[in-house]
């Protein structure tokens, strides 16, 4: 048995001894005499009697046993011409700061704060402040439209919101301070206050008793001790899609997920302290949370923080620029990535130019990892590139390459083998395990790992509905595809309406709910068509209200138009066509599967309930239109 195996084993047949022996590499105000809860599944608790704080953990350890004068956070924004270098006591200071002045807005422990931010070391201050003092966090994405924010808002009831005067996307500076403004005004909950991080490249308007200028605000506050709190004491929220187009607020504990992440870091990423740990993401997403401010610091790595995009700031050399300047060790980022730079780049000639000889690995996730793009990534540069799969409710990898552990042979298409902790297995819809090879619904058998979340935010029935109870006994994760006969974990499709757009997972029903709302439309659909740069894009169907003169054209561009408005422009929602009917099952449901294989350009076998074949023909013909191959088969 070699060393995975005998790890993968012992931590599904003894998860109690396995996790608390992890637990060990946490200093905890009270460690924890129990391991795991099960008293009252699927709502598991891990180190049920422990005490901790995260942020002690994450920076002021590090600085009492010696790591202080280390680079704790790397700055790099090319956008602004900016780079800086904060250490451990630097770090630790600036939160102990900013943590003081939320403490004299008011909050305290349990209180919940928005962050909404661009990124900005800042945005990593703000997190690490709320953990100190035991302030639960909710990051939205800065590119979020203010309805999508005014939604969290109103479901977190933040006491506070930190936010910043802008954002940079390229060359686009967006400010911030009016989109809050009017999430604020939509929003039934209005929060005490807010703290306004000014960028030089706008100046936003505060608003007189409410508002608070960050770096005035900071340098008056006394700083703040680290509050102990009990390991199961919500550190975040964290929304992410549903399908019914009402976000999920997805909780993550303390305890646990500080002893899973700093797991991952030895045994999956093979990362030592000191090493530089660049995860090429935003704040706003999970992997911002797990490996942009948590887990590096944990560990007392490295951690980078870019204000940049991989192509265009200023050319497809950037990530090569970021590695040699900043002599990174291991790069995290998205397959869209890779696949932006593989399409300006082809040839690599912008890497031939730079020394990126630290880089060890490279590791992709946030989507499936198409093997061209592996294939490209590892001929170019000459360091194993690792697929991994992983979702926002799980907060880690659930399969992928352990190479702190053992590293496997590449099979392109599979995120590797199940991460210790994890009991996947694909079921047939009776609930059976599928032969291996045979495609089925990916699930995880309970209880699940530390750092998993624990429910969603005040929403504890949603959760057994969403996720557990399709499937008793087992984790739902509206994946399917198959495990192979060496154990491969093949991840092929979404089973909802879900698509993952550049990493992002957008809920298709939140687009086709702001569709209807258009005045000219009957009816839509959305679906998720293949893309080779982001690897899905949504395409929506728009069918007319009779007696509507219009013309299609402009109904379709405001539809576009109030996506963008409604969601942001990370929903990449930009084609639409107008089409007489959509294709239905005699029951009335959409068949948008059949509809994605056909703009797909993949066989389909006719559905034996649609109402009127015919009408697949004409979205064929409506899909090449724009631009969409037919396969009507």
């Amino acid at each position: 048995m070699g060393a995975y195996a005998e790890i993968h084993a012992r931590s599904i047949s003894d998860p109690e001894g396995f996790w608390g022996d992890a637990a060990k590499a946490i200093d905890w105000v009270q460690a924890p005499t129990k391991v795991l809860d099960g008293s009252d599944p699927p709502f598991y608790k891990w180190f049920p009697d422990g005490k901790l704080n995260t942020c002690y953990n994450a920076l002021d350890r590090h600085v009492e046993r010696g790591r202080g004068d280390q680079a704790a956070v790397i700055y790099d924004s090319p956008v602004t011409n900016t780079v800086r270098t904060i250490t451990y006591s630097e770090m630790r200071d600036q939160v102990a700061h900013f943590a003081g002045a939320l403490k004299g807005l008011g909050v305290g422990l349990g209180d919940r704060v928005i962050v909404y931010m661009p990124m900005v070391p800042e945005a990593l201050v703000a997190m690490l402040a709320c953990a100190r003092i035991g302030a639960i966090h909710s990051v939205v994405f800065g590119g979020f439209a203010p309805n999508e924010l005014a939604t969290r808002i109103d479901d977190a009831k933040p006491k506070v919101i930190v936010s910043a005067s802008c954002g940079i996307e390229g060359k686009r500076v967006i400010p911030y301070k009016p989109m809050l403004d009017e999430a604020i005004d939509l929003a039934k909950h209005k929060p005490d206050a807010c703290i306004i991080l000014q960028r030089p490249q706008v100046a936003a308007d505060l608003s007189a008793g409410r508002d608070h200028d960050w770096v005035k605000l900071a340098a008056a506050a006394q700083p703040a001790d680290c509050v102990t709190v009990d390991a199961n004491h919500p550190l975040y929220i964290l929304y992410t899609s549903g399908t019914t187009g009402q976000p999920k607020g997805i909780v993550r504990d303390n305890g646990g997920h500080a002893v899973a992440l700093y797991w991952t870091m030895v045994n999956f990423y093979n990362a030592k302290p000191g090493d530089v740990y660049w995860a090429a993401s935003d704040v706003g997403w999970v992997v911002g949370h797990s490996y942009i401010v948590y887990a590096p610091l944990l560990l007392g790595a490295t951690t980078v923080v870019y204000e940049g995009k991989p192509v265009g700031t200023p050319d497809a050399g950037a990530f090569w620029r970021m590695i040699a300047d900043h002599k990174i060790n291991i790069l995290f980022t998205a397959p869209t990535a890779f696949r932006a730079i593989k399409r300006e780049d082809p040839h690599g000639e912008f890497f031939r130019k730079y020394d990126t000889a630290t880089l060890r690995t490279l590791f992709l996730a946030g989507e499936r990892s198409d093997p061209d793009t592996i294939r490209w990534a590892e001929d170019l540069l000459k360091v194993p590139v690792i697929d991994h799969w992983w979702q926002t409710e799980t907060g880690w990898a659930i399969c992928g390459n352990p190479l702190g552990i053992e590293h496997f042979p590449v099979k392109y298409g599979s995120a590797t083998k199940a991460v210790p902790g994890w009991n996947v297995q694909a079921l047939d819809n009776d609930g059976q395990e599928v032969r291996r090879g045979d495609i089925g619904a990916l699930v995880v058998k309970l209880p699940l790992p530390p750092g998993a979340m624990l429910t969603l935010w005040q929403a504890p029935e949603r959760f057994k509905s969403s996720y557990m109870e399709q499937f008793p006994g087992y984790y739902m994760t509206g994946d399917a595809g198959f495990i192979d006969e060496d154990g491969y974990v093949h991840v092929m499709t979404r089973v909802d309406d879900v698509i993952n757009v550049a990493g992002h997972r957008l809920s298709t029903g939140g687009m086709e709910e702001v569709l209807a709302a258009h005045p000219d439309v009957a009816e839509a659909a959305v679906i998720g068509v293949a893309d080779d740069l982001k690897g899905q894009l949504p395409v929506g169907f728009i069918v007319l209200k009779a007696g509507v003169t219009k013309k299609p054209d402009d109904v379709v561009a405001e539809c576009v138009k109030m996506v963008r408005d409604r969601i942001g422009a990370v929903a990449a929602f930009k084609l639409a066509t107008v089409v007489d009917r959509l294709p239905k099952t005699r029951s009335g449901k959409v068949l948008r599967g059949t509809m994605q294989k056909i703009a797909n350009a993949e066989d389909y076998k006719m559905p034996a309930t649609i109402d009127d074949p015919v009408i697949l023909e004409e979205i064929g013909e409506a899909l090449a239109k724009i631009g969409y191959a037919s396969a009507h088969k």
